[in-house]
């Protein structure tokens, strides 16, 4: 018998064998290989040049705008090829999604060139949930987005933040149907992750495509086994890559028609690396800062980590995805309590992943105190938020520590301290009696 606990993210430390790959995955891999070894289908190149010349000739033109995401893609580009052991399948979608990001540059670009207005409109003190990866950003992000006194970004405009050439206001959005094809092709190659991280094309989502868009961030540490990449990131200036993410909010909020009075609510855990460059871009932004478990966090990251890593590789290892996200937490944290001493405590405010599930609407009437807004207006959405929510749930996120070799012990050598500066308390956890 197990003890459950309340909610769809359960530690489960019965769990000692990461999940397989779906067999949909295998189908496609055998088919690509086929197709690579009798030369119907050409093999995937990692040549930087090549990319961008089919990138420029798919957009018919070449303007990419500031060349400083060349550094990342060259070092995404080299790990990918010599770290990563993608399958033949792997390999052309790392391909495509690489040329698919150089195009939306470019289109960008002409988006920028075509209607100047864009890049004046202003992004007023927007607000950012900050915090590790499964620690609760997502929940709290939405029920805010829930509010129209927010601007905020959908999940296909994450996956696709350009609108294509032939989009005009009013009109039916292409990128629409390219996110629902996303998700059944996600359900396909690993239902999973949509337990993990529930969503829909229309779903208030995080700026992370925007990040992409650079060629910077976790995003692809989590998908691919690129270590070399993610290190080399550690050691840069990422304000390049805010700067860009900022020209394409912008354009988001262009795209929306969103008026640009409003303030924008956004969240990723990348920006727990980057608090410096976001601070340079967006020198009045507002900070909610979320906090839990290091157990669940480190695993829940783990989890999520190996559930996509699986789909592109045959050699994907869990042991080393448990230390790497181990080791990548522990950076998250210690990045994140250097970078609050430059931000002035009247703007950021803390809030623990169990206060939010024990009683949500208190954190939220915490939250909008600190905002400074009346929170009676938001009540009807953030309630059918919620509500939605609920129903977007599937079959429980189930994880261990364990299925990635790692111990409470470990984690808690790593991040003890962490948990004792900010008071986080331990969840109970799934177990065998």
């Amino acid at each position: 018998m197990h003890r459950t606990q309340r909610g769809p993210d359960l530690l489960d430390q019965t769990i000692i064998d990461p999940p397989r790959r779906t067999r949909f995955v295998d189908a496609v891999q055998l088919v690509a290989r086929l197709a690579m070894a009798g030369g119907l289908v050409a093999r995937p190149t990692c040549d930087k040049a090549t990319i961008m010349r089919r990138a420029a000739e798919r957009a018919g033109c070449d303007d990419f705008g500031d060349s400083w995401f060349e550094q990342p893609l060259a070092m995404l580009l080299q790990a990918l090829d010599g770290e990563a052991q993608l399958h033949e399948a792997g390999a052309w979608v790392a391909m495509k999604q690489c040329e698919k990001v150089l195009v939306d540059r470019l289109w960008a670009q002409q988006w920028f060139a075509r209607h100047p207005e864009i890049l004046a409109r202003p992004l007023r003190a927007p607000v950012f949930v900050v915090g590790p990866m499964r620690s609760g950003t997502t929940r709290l992000h939405r029920l805010l987005a829930a509010d129209r006194r927010f601007a905020h970004m959908r999940s296909f405009e994450t996956i696709c933040p350009v609108p294509h050439p032939g989009f005009t206001h009013g009109g039916y959005d292409h990128r629409i149907t390219i996110a629902r094809r996303a998700r059944k092709v996600a359900e396909w190659a690993n239902p999973r992750t949509l337990s993990i991280h529930p969503t829909g094309p229309m779903q208030p989502e995080e700026e992370l495509g925007l990040l992409v868009n650079s060629f910077w961030g976790m995003k692809h540490e989590a998908q691919w086994h690129v270590p070399t990449y993610g290190r080399w990131c550690e050691g840069q200036d990422a304000t390049p890559a805010y700067r860009q993410m900022a020209r394409l909010l912008r354009l988001v909020g262009w795209s929306q028609r969103e008026s640009s009075l409003k303030p924008w609510v956004l969240k990723t855990p990348q920006h727990m690396l980057d608090l410096d460059a976001l601070l340079k871009v967006f020198p009045d932004a507002r900070f909610v800062f979320t906090h839990r478990d290091p157990l669940r966090v480190v695993a829940s990251s783990a989890s999520l980590a190996w559930n996509q890593t699986c789909i592109y590789s045959d050699h994907a290892d869990p042991r080393q995805v448990g230390r790497e996200w181990l080791r990548k937490t522990r950076l998250q944290v210690e990045r994140m309590q250097a970078g609050r001493k430059a931000i002035a405590p009247e703007r950021m405010i803390d809030v623990h992943y169990e206060d939010v599930d024990a009683d949500w609407r208190g954190a939220m009437e915490r939250i909008y105190r600190f905002l400074g807004l009346e929170i009676e207006p938001a009540w009807p959405a953030m309630e059918a938020c919620h509500r939605a929510a609920e129903g977007l749930k599937r079959r429980p996120h189930r994880y261990s520590l364990a299925e990635f070799g790692l111990t409470e012990g470990q984690v808690m050598d790593q991040l003890g301290d962490y948990a004792r500066s900010f008071d986080v308390a331990r969840e109970g956890r799934v177990a065998a009696r």
